[in-house]
């Protein structure tokens, strides 16, 4: 399926690993030009080199996304670059196990603006050349924000206030035309999932005991099968499809994990 998306501009936060560097492949694919903000120069160069050895288009800037001076200055950028921006992939963010026992106040506002403050900034920066574009927005959100995790009360909350947002928007927006989805993951299996898993002692047996509960297939969900709904999103062919959680999981949230 053309999903016309040749050409347009889409900011990928976080797009050199793991998830959102799954997204921005998928963008590459279908002839889009993806900017990615992020903070590892190292993968980030290498995900812009790589895209472009193999004739594909790309850019970047370097930014903690925490900082809002760095938000502002790698928006500008892609401005200065491209003259346009056609869409917003919110992504990056950490499980950084700020819990209610084991953490303190101070660490849950870090937490939060690890992990959703940086939403709110980029998509306001972003809004005035959406409205130009009728562009789309996607925000990436978690299961523990629906089924909790234990031990990581900033990032629950977090993909709470992303879910929220993602109505929220979608209702402000309506106006300009521009549609806010959000894909919410599970079990998804990346390189820090994978660093993750390492750290057990049967790192096998965990992950069998994980994938065992995933409904459909059991299994783990791939990078690529969210680049696919994160896209799809983002292009015109869902071009009725505005406020909508969209859980790419195996059924992991919503079916009977006991079957």
């Amino acid at each position: 399926m053309n999903l016309n998306l040749q050409d347009k501009v889409i900011i990928v936060t976080g797009g050199s690993r793991g998830i959102g560097h799954g997204i921005v492949t998928a963008l590459v694919e279908e002839g889009a030009i993806p900017f990615i903000i992020g903070r590892n120069k190292v993968t980030v160069l290498e995900a812009v080199k790589n895209i472009k050895d193999k004739g594909g288009k790309a850019s970047y800037a370097l930014a903690e996304l925490t900082n809002p001076d760095a938000c502002i200055a790698a928006i500008e950028k892609a401005v200065s670059e491209f003259g346009q921006i056609d869409g917003l992939v919110n992504n990056a963010g950490v499980n950084d196990g700020v819990g209610l026992e084991s953490g303190n106040y101070e660490d849950f506002i870090e937490s939060l603006k690890r992990n959703v403050v940086h939403y709110y900034q980029i998509a306001q920066l972003v809004l005035p050349h959406l409205k130009k574009s009728k562009g789309a927005i996607v925000n990436i959100g978690s299961k523990t924000s629906l089924t909790g995790q234990g031990g990581t009360s900033g990032y629950a909350a977090a993909n709470g206030a992303r879910n929220a947002l993602t109505r929220e928007w979608a209702l402000e927006l309506l106006p300009y035309s521009i549609r806010v989805n959000a894909v919410i993951v599970a079990e998804c299996y990346t390189p820090l999932y994978d660093t993750w898993i390492k750290t057990f002692d049967n790192p096998q047996e965990k992950l069998a005991s994980i994938t065992k509960k995933i409904p459909l297939e059991n299994r783990m969900t791939t990078a690529q099968e969210i680049a696919d709904s994160v896209i799809f999103l983002l292009s015109n062919r869902s071009s009725h499809t505005t406020g909508q959680l969209i859980f790419v999981d195996g059924g992991y949230t919503h079916l009977d994990r006991s079957l």
